[in-house]
């Protein structure tokens, strides 16, 4: 498979919404190396101004215009457009290395969160020369797509400017894409549960995943849910990741039939908390490790240590505000995900062992 540049445009689709004045600032943002490693990302950043309706930067030599900084994302908070780009400026170093060599299912508000806004996969003509692409064939679209690949801060700053306030990457890479990287599982409650009850379910299938001997690292989603992964460095198949996480699903759901279901569709679950593990489906996507979330509260994907997992924990403990003293004091607790190694055949074998085949 060939990453291609897509064309020779600068120009992006004017976003509407709140005026302001014709304020333009010119900034130089260091360098950062795309390829380097996730501590080597750590080149300090220059602040994007909030109140600027057009800003020009330049990442790594690639000149970007920033447009409507001052719209406001979050009315009742008070959060800007220019905060999320902010944000993602302080966090490029964490987050990249997650979402390198990805191709990227872009979720664009640029209305802010008010607005449903809309997945766009396809780069567009507008997309700057810079910006890399790969184009692969959706046989559900009968079509072609030319999907970003976001690399470094230069891209990530050009998607944050089209209105993404989250980043949904592919489980896989370019090279390797009927391969995850990692296995996902998506706790998602319905309005009838409680937190405590997506905690209970996230440290059951802990349980089981330990028995088993397959690491795991949970994170908030963001929203209302958790997310557990387990790493497994490009190793299998997304059939053979998706068999081995229906069987732990369907190990979980045996403990929690009070509170939860493995049925895909909404109007059976009867309220019940979804465990679902189709997101192990190639091209599907979840929001990224440190991503914002267009919720109310301008709430992150997180990363937990097992033990924060309490009643009293909540996704909404984690926002814009606070994030960066969380980061500081905690690093990056989703290394793990990309380096780290699990035996299926090994796990799968251990289960039968406890459970039965």
């Amino acid at each position: 498979m060939k990453i291609n540049r897509k064309g020779n445009h600068t120009a992006v689709r004017k976003q509407h919404g709140r005026s302001a004045s014709a304020r333009t600032d010119t900034v130089e943002i260091p360098s950062v190396h795309p390829e380097k490693t996730d501590s080597e990302h750590s080149s300090p950043v220059t602040k994007i101004s909030s109140a600027a309706s057009k800003q020009t930067v330049k990442v790594n030599g690639k000149q970007l215009t920033l447009t409507n900084q001052n719209k406001l994302y979050w009315p009742t908070e008070k959060i800007t457009k220019g905060d999320v780009l902010n944000y993602y400026n302080d966090v490029h170093k964490f987050i990249l290395p997650h979402i390198k060599n990805r191709p990227q299912s872009l979720r664009r508000n640029p209305n802010g969160i008010l607005d449903e806004g809309f997945f766009q996969k396809n780069a567009d003509e507008r997309t700057p020369a810079w910006v890399k692409t790969i184009k692969l064939r959706a046989e559900s679209a009968n079509r072609s797509i030319n999907y970003i690949i976001c690399n470094d801060l230069a891209t990530m700053m050009y998607m944050n400017n089209l209105g993404c306030i989250e980043i949904n990457p592919w489980n896989s890479r370019i090279g390797k894409l009927d391969y995850p990287d990692y296995i996902v599982i998506d706790l998602d409650p319905s309005e009838k549960n409680t937190f405590e009850q997506v905690i209970d379910a996230a440290l059951l299938i802990k349980e089981i995943l330990d028995q088993a001997g397959a690491p795991s690292y949970c994170k908030t989603s963001g929203a209302s849910g958790l997310h557990i992964f387990i790493p497994t460095h490009a190793q299998y198949t997304y059939e053979e990741a998706r068999a081995f996480t229906e069987k732990v699903m369907l190990l979980a759901q045996m403990q929690l039939r009070d509170i939860a279901t493995t049925e895909r569709a909404i109007d059976k679950r009867n309220g019940k908390l979804y465990l679902d593990y189709l997101q192990n489906t190639k091209g599907q996507t979840v929001a990224s490790v440190y991503s914002l979330r267009p919720k109310p509260g301008a709430t992150i994907s997180t990363p937990l240590q097992w033990n924060e997992l309490k009643p009293g924990l909540h996704p909404s403990q984690f926002n814009i505000h606070n994030f960066s003293k969380r980061l500081k004091k905690m690093g990056n607790l989703f290394e793990g995900v990309l380096t780290g190694k699990t035996n299926l055949k090994k796990c799968i074998k251990q289960l039968d062992k406890i459970y039965g085949s």
